[in-house]
């Protein structure tokens, strides 16, 4: 969601903040993912990511991202977009982690092949997952919006037909989440296994909202104006952590409000927010300007990761970030060249998994790592 088209790492097409940024995760379409001519050396560990140990690259070819762990750390979810393989549009796979050096990574299908869909995650009981789709509005995947109807400006698809189901392992779908009007997306469980944390746009704003297991008792939990997304939980519950992108100018302010009428956003940029799980005492945590987001919390709950582009002002590369609940004392952890992001601890806090352009041969790939975490 987190949170769902892929990461774009621009070199010419790169003309501010936001034409880095896409749908829930923020990643761009494939086709505009640059190669990083400047590192002519792949490799999967950069000098300096002392927090990476036996680091390992789990995904070869396509568009890979928001790879998310089960509640029993056996499981990867995480979607998917190659058109090589025929995915040409992102798609929900999961897989066993392996656990030896010589075990592979088989991931299997569990969406439905159809529509567009994104954001996936398990619930604790370890027998089901749930993701966003827009396979009940079309088969097909959903156009991209013509950008040069905006000057071509970079803006994303807020899809009206993305709703959030629970499926089984097998990729069944058992239940339909949400039921409204409007886009509802990007949603991940509390750790106590109560609640769901989603976006949507029901109440015609980009907010926050939680809801029951079974989609029971929704309650909205952001009321301010500008796009609320990608949230997290606390590992206790108590908390969550989210991307926020908040137009405040008066030219800012009309200019969201007419693109949300047309189920578009162009976010000029992000800041990571910190509140209760019931959305009170919500702050701003992230002054650093341009592209803050991805947010997660770090197994301790103390400290938080993030992804950030804030050090280039030519708005790449993108890089991951560890800081404390305030957002200061800022440390940076991933040293690749183009793009890491996505960051997610396993829930016993052994592993830390993370999206990146590294080792791509060049290519436009993205691919899915998982290392132990060194603290």
């Amino acid at each position: 969601m987190r949170r769902s088209l892929l990461l774009l790492i621009i070199v010419s097409l790169f003309v501010s903040v936001s034409s880095a940024l896409e749908k829930e995760g923020f990643r761009p379409p494939t086709t505009l993912v640059a190669s990083n001519p400047s590192n002519k050396k792949d490799t999967i560990l950069f000098p300096g990511e002392t927090h990476f140990a036996n680091i390992r690259q789990l995904t070869f070819g396509g568009d890979n991202a928001e790879a998310y762990v089960s509640f029993d750390n056996k499981w990867l979810i995480f979607q998917k977009t190659n058109p090589k393989e025929g995915i040409i549009c992102d798609q929900i796979w999961m897989g066993k982690i392996p656990q030896h050096p010589e075990d592979k990574f088989e991931p299997k299908l569990v969406s439905t092949g159809e529509g567009r869909t994104t954001c996936a995650y398990f619930f604790p009981d370890g027998k089901h997952i749930l993701y966003g789709s827009t396979h009940l509005g079309s088969k097909d995947c959903p156009p991209v919006p013509d950008r040069t109807k905006y000057g071509n400006k970079y803006i994303w698809p807020i899809y009206e037909s993305f709703d959030i189901f629970k499926a089984d392992l097998n990729g069944k779908i058992v239940k339909q989440l949400t039921h409204s009007k409007g886009y509802d997306a990007e949603a991940t469980i509390s750790p106590k296994g109560d609640k769901i944390l989603f976006t949507s746009m029901r109440d015609g704003d980009l907010d926050l909202y939680t809801m029951d297991l079974n989609g029971n008792h929704v309650k909205r939990i952001t009321n301010t104006l500008g796009y609320d997304g990608g949230a997290w939980f606390s590992p206790d519950g108590k908390k969550i952590i989210w991307r926020a992108s908040r137009p405040t100018t008066e030219a800012e302010i009309k200019e969201y409000k007419e693109l949300l009428a047309e189920n578009l956003v162009a976010p000029t940029h992000m800041e990571v927010w910190i509140a209760n799980s019931d959305g009170t005492e919500a702050h701003q945590i992230t002054f650093l300007e341009q592209a803050n987001w991805a947010p997660n919390f770090t197994p301790d709950g103390e400290h938080i990761i993030f992804c950030s582009n804030h050090e280039y002002k030519r708005g790449f590369p993108f890089n991951m970030y560890l800081a404390d609940l305030n957002g200061k004392g800022i440390e940076k952890i991933s040293r690749d060249k183009g793009f890491d992001a996505f960051p997610m601890f396993s829930p016993d806090g052994k592993k830390i998994i993370f999206c990146s352009n590294r080792n791509n041969g060049g290519t436009r790939d993205t691919n899915i790592f998982i290392a132990d975490w060194v603290k």
